[in-house]
């Protein structure tokens, strides 16, 4: 048997401020890290121009960036992997702790041991996640560069503590820079490569490699916005931090501690795409250890759904018409600085197609969302070894125009064990503007029918829908709304085999929640007269 994963190079790094307010602080007994809690007395309690609450501490700790190590989704993840490849399961917590656990995984390794997942599930440093000294540590020396992806950024462990620098992109004078290194032990320096894409690049781009009998030699890119984006024109107008932490248009302070109003305030919400998990980790809380407040959490899910619901995508009906049968134009447009949806394959979006008569009997109805959070007509979901193709023309309700990718092993079987894939064998997910799919590398390549669709292309796909309205009279009804999943029906489903303590928690979760599990991006709608 040949083993292979990417092993990535030992770091840390850490992004907020959390902790309850009142409850004692961590003890990490780190000579590299504070957890959060050390931070969040100073970087709370801030207040923009127009009044709103900005605490970078209060704002991160309701992000799954503080949450990256109690995400029970993830948990039940890693331990479907460990069941599936029991000899490889030092290698792989290791490698999943690498970013969702990046300073207990650095620490281990700075001591010459390997990183745990589920040994440091009560750790303080493990549960503070991408917490504040994590990434404000990182340094540039490799930024871009192939060794700095798979978690491979670099902390510089040379200096002692007390001397241990601190980056962020405002300039501090010796005043400040003397109170923050008594109180936290770091020297705040100035630099602005906590605001280029390539520092979120180091996590947020991973390969992975299959473990299997076959010998085949296979390298999978779980996830790479990053050269998803570098392949679009968002690379020459905005940056991750600048959608991800959207910056204040006035001068606003970053601490309330002798701060001064700063430009650019970037705030620490860390926006995505999760509202789903959010609300999980807000209801389960105390199962999870889940620090933030709920009003907190219940913030950072609202403002995830308005996200999505408005800066996510366009959709329009173009072209409607009724000759013996209806005919439709749908457009879908991506806003996203990458593939919509992005990173761990369990994304998805969808398109829900509907035409109803004038007495609002529903004639057609492709791409309907069940309560427990399965596709109506999508070949995965009800049947595993299956997949839906893409489509450019949709006739049948059992169609369903899905955005994903799918992924097979090395016997061309349709998996979600990551690594059990050797490959993409669907990839339609939804370009961002500026993609040319035409000079793709194999990475970041479209896969499938989507590659020769011409109605599939930068920023936007258009679908044909060709409807029967058989006797139908007076108007019709037509609406086309797009949907988003992060965790597909079959990525949960496929987690119940499993039957240990962590995939049983998730899969009850799911299954409780599952109504939720779904939001609407866009949608549009026309009335057609049949004459």
């Amino acid at each position: 048997m040949r083993l292979f994963i990417s092993l990535a190079v030992l770091v840390g790094f850490n992004l907020g401020a959390v902790a309850q307010t009142g409850h004692p602080p961590l003890d990490a007994g780190s000579d590299l890290f504070l957890t959060s809690d050390q931070c969040i007395a100073c970087h709370s309690n801030l207040k923009s121009a127009t009044g709103e609450d900005v605490s970078i501490g209060y704002s991160w700790r309701a992000s799954m960036m503080a949450n990256s190590a109690r995400d029970p989704y993830w948990i039940a993840s890693v331990r479907s992997e460990v069941t599936d490849h029991p000899e490889a399961q030092a290698i792989i917590e290791d490698t999943c702790s690498t970013c969702h656990m990046p300073m207990a995984r650095f620490e281990a390794a700075n001591h010459g041991r390997q990183g745990e997942v589920f040994a440091n599930l009560d750790n303080p440093l493990a549960v503070d996640g991408v917490s504040c000294a994590v990434c404000h540590q990182i340094s540039n020396d490799n930024f871009g560069e192939p060794e700095s992806f798979d978690g491979g950024f670099i902390i510089d462990t040379s200096r002692p503590a007390g001397e241990r620098q601190i980056f962020g992109p405002h300039e501090v004078d010796i005043g400040r820079q003397s109170l923050m290194q008594s109180a936290a032990q770091f020297v705040p320096t100035q630099s602005a490569h906590v605001q280029e894409s390539e520092l979120c690049a180091t996590c947020h781009t991973l390969y992975t490699h299959a473990i299997n009998d076959s010998g085949e030699e296979s390298e999978l890119a779980e996830q790479v916005p990053y050269f998803e984006w570098l392949h679009s024109d968002y690379r020459e107008t905005q940056s991750c931090q600048g959608c991800h932490m959207p910056e204040l248009d006035d001068d606003t302070p970053i601490t309330s501690v002798l701060g001064e109003p700063r430009p650019q305030f970037s705030q620490h919400v860390f926006r995505g795409g999760n509202a789903f998990m959010l609300q999980i980790l807000n209801k389960y809380r105390a199962e999870l250890g889940v620090t933030a407040l709920p009003q907190e959490l219940e913030r950072s899910a609202g403002r995830t759904e308005v996200f999505l619901g408005t800066e996510t995508a366009r959709l329009s009906i173009e072209a409607a018409a009724v000759a013996g049968s209806l005919n439709a134009m749908v457009t879908v447009e991506s806003l996203a600085g990458h593939k919509l949806p992005t990173a761990y394959p369990s994304r998805r979006v969808w398109l829900h197609f509907t035409v109803s008569d004038a007495n609002g009997s529903v004639l057609f109805d492709s791409g309907a969302l069940r309560s427990d959070g399965l596709i109506v007509g999508n070949d995965n979901d009800t049947d595993g070894t299956r997949y839906e193709p893409h489509y450019d023309r949709i006739e049948q309700p059992n169609q369903v125009q899905i955005y994903e990718p799918v992924l097979i092993d090395h016997t061309k079987q349709v998996t979600t064990g990551l690594l059990s894939a050797v490959r993409y064998i669907k990839d339609n997910r939804l370009l961002p503007r500026g993609f040319d799919k035409s000079t793709a590398t194999w990475d970041i390549a479209v896969i499938g029918d989507a590659a020769e669709d011409e109605n599939f292309g930068e920023g936007s796909d258009r679908i044909e829908y060709v409807v029967d309205t058989g006797d139908a009279v007076g108007t019709l009804s037509v609406t086309a709304e797009l949907y988003y999943q992060t965790i597909g029906f079959r990525w949960a489903e496929n987690l119940k085999k499993y039957q240990t303590a962590e995939t049983e928690r998730f899969v009850r979760y799911y299954e409780e929640n599952s109504e939720r599990s779904a939001i609407r991006l866009a949608e549009d709608s026309v009335v057609i007269t049949i004459k």
